[in-house]
């Protein structure tokens, strides 16, 4: 449930569901919205589950779980996923080392079913894991002016400026953490996480004082993450091991042993996976699951599609077997095959590049 539907109402919010939390959607004329994020700056109500992790043995116990290192001092968080014995993603989170507890942010309607999980095998460790979602308002501030933005309402410390740290201020009255995030809608970002009970001021705050931010619903936010060519957990990480989708900003080869590590790092050392994801411009938008044919040869499936508001053209990403020749491709939609052709990703440049974009 968004922490500040009243205000998402007045300014004209139109709602959806995300994991069985109610989140805005658009707000009315999105490719114009679209166009001032691109070009300026707009902020979102986010919709992620969150878990809060206490205890001596935090640290170690999540480090143990994921796929990649937990920072050890306050201040720095890392991207990172949960395998099964297979390889394959379960799902993705984030983890920030909040000097007394870790924070980590994952998927929405996720956070209780895996701190009840995380709860059942602490053992002897001294570890308590609880969800807190409704704990937090949590705003994403996107575009090429973001760390103008932030600048005109932080009061306190400067604006972090590496991936995933961040810094404690004040915006208003109201105390506030700033993250660095990893740019995945292809310009510079931040997320503002406050308490829940400040969050209508802060969301007024980001929209209306300093430089103004165009308020921006998740309509919006998923033809920013399409075009920056970032791969999301419901669409393309779900059940996929994380060298096909070359998530390296997400693994660390270099640490213990965790579930999924075996598959992964066979996979490494073999040199390549057996598929990858790509970009495509097909002449018509494909649904998830279309057919990607080169030449007579089925090649893979689409996991997304859509029309650009940037280009004012279809795009979509695709799973397909690895290091094909990008001749004679075509896609089949509604049981007709569409001319189409391998695009180099990101889709459009933007002030920053997602890190999530594809390394192979």
């Amino acid at each position: 449930m968004t922490v500040v539907a009243e205000l998402h109402e007045s300014h004209g919010a139109t709602f959806t569901e995300r994991g069985g939390r109610r989140v805005a959607d658009h707000y009315g004329r999105p490719e114009r919205v679209h166009r001032a994020v691109r070009n300026v700056v707009g902020t979102i109500e986010m919709g992620y589950g969150v878990l809060e992790v206490t205890g001596d043995d935090r640290v170690d116990f999540v480090d143990n779980a994921v796929s990649n290192r937990v920072p050890e001092t306050d201040g720095h968080g890392v991207y990172a996923l949960l395998l099964d014995a297979q390889g394959g993603i379960e799902t993705d989170l984030y983890v920030y080392n909040a000097d007394e507890k870790l924070l980590c942010f994952v998927p929405p309607g996720t956070a209780a079913d895996l701190a009840s999980e995380w709860s059942e095998k602490t053992f002897i460790q001294d570890v308590d894991v609880r969800a807190a979602s409704d704990d937090f308002g949590v705003f994403g501030v996107h575009g090429p002016n973001a760390t103008e933005k932030i600048a005109s309402v932080l009061t306190g410390p400067s604006s972090p400026d590496q991936p995933l740290s961040f810094v404690r201020g004040t915006i208003g009255d109201w105390g506030v953490t700033v993250v660095r995030t990893d740019d995945l809608t292809g310009e510079e970002g931040y997320e503002v996480i406050c308490a829940a009970e400040d969050a209508a001021d802060i969301f007024d705050a980001l929209i209306n004082h300093g430089l103004n931010a165009a308020p921006f619903g998740y309509q919006t936010l998923g033809y920013l993450l399409l075009e920056a060519g970032t791969p999301l957990f419901s669409t393309e990480l779900e059940g996929t091991v994380p060298n096909v989708l070359g998530l390296r900003n997400a693994l660390d080869f270099e640490k213990g042993c965790y579930v999924g590590q075996e598959v992964v790092s066979k996979i490494e050392n073999r040199g390549q996976p057996s598929r990858q994801l790509v970009g495509i411009r097909p002449d018509a938008v494909p649904n998830a699951g279309a057919a990607v044919f080169v030449g007579d040869e089925h090649a893979g499936e689409v996991t997304r599609g859509g029309h650009s508001p940037s280009l004012e053209a279809p795009i979509a990403l695709a799973l397909v077997q690895y290091g094909l020749d990008a001749e004679d491709v075509h896609v089949r939609i509604d049981g007709e095959d569409v001319d189409a052709e391998f695009a180099e990703l990101p889709f459009v440049e933007g002030s920053s590049r997602s890190r999530r974009l594809p390394e192979y």
